[in-house]
């Protein structure tokens, strides 16, 4: 009797262990990267999506810009999670969706979102951007940017870029992912994703950033 009360204590014991353990990893799998032709909208988020989506189709008309495919970045999404969408104009549907940095502006680590379009604040400015002339910089290949709001428009002055950087995975993760200095970094995967549908856009793409 006492052996075998012995062993189902023992045997407890190592299915808690066991359990903890799987707990303790799984809680920092990363969820796959996956690509994407198109995507089911459902969600709340999906729903404000498509609504950014209609607005800026009506603005790269207007402006000429490729009415076809835009970039959107929703930073009301916590930071481990795809924010960054690529988003068909025409089929109105989402091509792919990736991870973005947000602005630390110049702390150690910023707890909240902040937003500012100060000249050295650091910060994530919000509104419309042109993605403008590509070069290699501080972070790499890198694309120039061009507030297009009154949110934004010292954008080019504040050397803001979309750039990649390695801290920034390919795949979700749990938690906030790093801050950058108020740039939308994207992981160097994503970038060559952004970067192939940047080259073969005869017209200025949007990149519009939102909450």
């Amino acid at each position: 009797m006492k052996f075998n009360r012995l062993s189902i204590l023992s045997g407890i014991v190592i299915i808690g262990v066991s359990w903890f353990s799987i707990n303790r990893t799984g809680k920092h799998t990363l969820k796959p990267f996956r690509e994407k032709s198109s995507h089911s909208l459902q969600s709340n988020t999906d729903t404000k999506l498509k609504s950014k989506a209609a607005a800026a189709k009506i603005f790269s008309k207007r402006e000429g810009y490729n009415s076809s495919i835009c970039f959107l970045i929703d930073m009301s999404i916590e930071s481990g999670k795809n924010r960054f969408f690529i988003y068909d104009l025409q089929k109105d549907s989402l091509l792919n969706e990736g991870l973005v940095a947000h602005g630390n502006c110049f702390e150690y680590w910023l707890e909240k979102r902040r937003y500012s379009n100060v000249v050295g604040c650091g910060c994530t400015s919000l509104g419309k951007y042109k993605i403008g002339a590509s070069y290699i910089g501080k972070f790499g290949y890198s694309y120039k940017l061009h507030g297009l709001d009154s949110t934004n428009n010292n954008a080019f002055e504040r050397t803001v870029l979309l750039h990649s950087y390695s801290c920034v995975p390919d795949q979700e993760t749990a938690g906030e992912i790093c801050q950058s200095n108020g740039c939308p970094m994207v992981s160097p995967g994503f970038l060559q994703q952004l970067k192939a549908i940047i080259k073969s856009s005869k017209k200025p793409l949007l990149l519009w950033i939102y909450e």
